[in-house]
């Protein structure tokens, strides 16, 4: 009778699926406000809601969003020609008045982590022509304009003005032209987003999604063997070769351009986190002198965290880009693993007798977080560096960090498509008035790496702005100013039948999943 049924079942065609999709994702938004913090949960989330002018792809290549043409007007100007008849949520329709107050409100949200200046930093105004003609006005050249105004989701300005994040979250103001609608917001349990009939781009297949947050890595995973939902990201890799085996489920997985990286406190004589070797208090603040960060650099094994404990789900690196991206510098090799070298850089720079140091990292946002942080602790005690490691939710850690409340901190960037994202937002010296290193948590500062991302993102030919790019890191690397440890491999799965868009900036969008042809 069993093997009857077997074959029986075997003959029966895959199955079809409700009208709702259930997603599991490791991290919760820290909010709705699309403009509130740039934080990959919060993309992840506003990209169902809101569309930008300028599209990122699975691979990161731009295509026409609320956009359909851009052309650069003279050296300070960028004209975006918008596409008509594009209404928002509540009915209101879509105009270049709404682009204007999304610009202006962007980098100005109050309490923001990690502002949305970084995307607006070369815009000196806007001017509407028309409904559907907008001239942004830039402060000088500003090539990448396009790729940093795909990160700025547009909102209405009748619905938003006048509102707060709260609004956002409650969702007042959660008002797009995205292909979903919000429906309801529960913190830490579950977003619910209602199909948009009337999007432009066409209605998506499903009626419904529910995106719940679940950072234990073997929950998130019973909870795909079990069907309870019908994708999850970020498949551990020691799961891998088993969820791979699964009949009735499907891997999608590509390289990222997610760098996970340690971060120093260089600037500050005195620094919270750090002690001597015995623990006691020390008016001088070791990070400060660049040998003692290349020696905590040689003292992480990169090959083993990628290899042992990340299955290979992971790229080791020497730069902050990935090495077959444009920008990215070929003198720039995976950066070696030289313990012994270590512990003489830590003698010659005073420190042989070692110091303590608190090690941040978060244990619910990238894979193998918290494991992955306690083992660079442990690598790093071996050249006499004692780490006291403590790890906490992603939202808290960036909040603490954006307050400097930590000497060290092991976390991660993923970049837009183009190599000045993280060099833009983690190692150019911090400055709110121009929007320069809002997630520059070390407060590291390099004349000569800021001269040269600053002429690097004014020259619009795009081979010297890669050269450039290329050039600024590698003073970087040698400055040490973020230590670069390695690149992620973005892991879905799914139920049997169904196809994912496997993309490289990692978010998990409704609007990549397909039932199979």
């Amino acid at each position: 009778m069993r093997r009857l049924l077997l074959a029986l079942t075997a003959l029966l065609p895959l199955p079809t699926f409700a009208a709702d999709i259930k997603m599991a994702v490791r991290t919760d938004a820290s909010s709705i406000d699309p403009h509130y913090h740039v934080y990959s949960p919060n993309t992840g989330v506003y990209r169902h809601i809101f569309d930008t002018l300028v599209i990122f792809d699975a691979r990161g290549g731009l295509k026409p969003g609320l956009a359909l043409s851009w052309k650069p007007v003279g050296e300070d100007a960028w004209e975006f020609k918008l596409r008509p008849g594009v209404v928002f949520h509540d009915g209101g329709k879509f105009t270049a008045e709404d682009v204007a107050f999304s610009i202006a409100r962007a980098p100005n949200v109050p309490n923001s982590p990690s502002s949305y200046s970084q995307y607006t930093k070369s815009i000196a105004g806007t001017e509407v022509v028309d409904d559907h003609t907008i001239l942004i006005r830039t402060k000088g050249p500003a090539p990448i304009l396009p790729v940093d105004l795909g990160s700025i989701a547009i909102v209405s300005k009748k619905a938003v003005a006048g509102k707060a994040t709260s609004d956002f979250n409650s969702g007042v103001a959660a008002i797009g032209t995205g292909p979903y609608r919000f429906v309801e917001w529960v913190a830490a349990n579950q977003l619910t987003l209602a199909r948009n009939p009337d999007y432009w781009g066409g209605a998506e297949p499903w009626e419904r999604v529910v995106r719940r947050p679940i950072a234990n890595d073997g929950a998130r995973v019973a909870s795909m063997l079990s069907g309870d939902v019908d994708m999850i990201e970020g498949v551990p890799g020691v799961d891998r070769a088993r969820l791979a085996a699964t009949s009735h489920l499907t891997l999608h997985e590509c390289n990222s351009s997610r760098i996970v990286y340690l971060h120093m406190d260089s600037a500050r004589d005195v620094s919270p986190g750090i002690s001597d070797a015995n623990g006691n208090k020390i008016e001088r603040n070791p990070l400060r002198d660049v040998r003692v960060r290349r020696a905590i650099s040689a003292a992480i094994n990169r090959q083993a965290l990628t290899e042992r404990l990340l299955s290979g789900q992971a790229r080791p690196t020497g730069q902050y880009t990935p090495p077959d991206m444009p920008g990215s510098s070929p003198k720039l090799p995976v950066l070696p693993y030289d313990p012994v070298g270590a512990q003489a850089l830590m003698k010659e720079a005073g420190w042989g007798d070692g110091f303590s140091v608190v090690l941040a990292g978060s244990n619910d946002r990238y894979p193998s977080d918290a494991q992955v942080t306690q083992a660079v602790g442990q690598m790093l005690a071996r050249i006499g560096v004692k780490t006291e490691v403590q790890t906490m939710p992603a939202a808290i850690l960036f909040t603490r960090g954006s307050k400097l409340d930590f000497s060290m901190i092991l976390s991660g960037w993923v970049g837009t498509g183009d190599a000045s994202s993280p060099l833009t937002a983690l190692m150019a010296t911090f400055d709110p008035k121009t929007g320069m290193g809002p997630s520059n948590r070390g407060r590291w500062s390099n004349g000569a790496f800021d001269d040269t991302l600053a002429a690097a993102l004014r020259t619009m030919d795009t081979t010297k702005r890669n050269e450039l790019y290329g050039r600024a890191a590698e003073i970087a690397v040698d400055d040490m100013g973020v230590v670069p440890v390695y690149f992620t491999i973005n892991t879905w799965a799914t139920k049997k039948g169904l196809v994912y868009d496997a993309r490289a900036d990692e978010t998990s969008l409704a609007m990549g999943l397909r039932p199979a042809k």
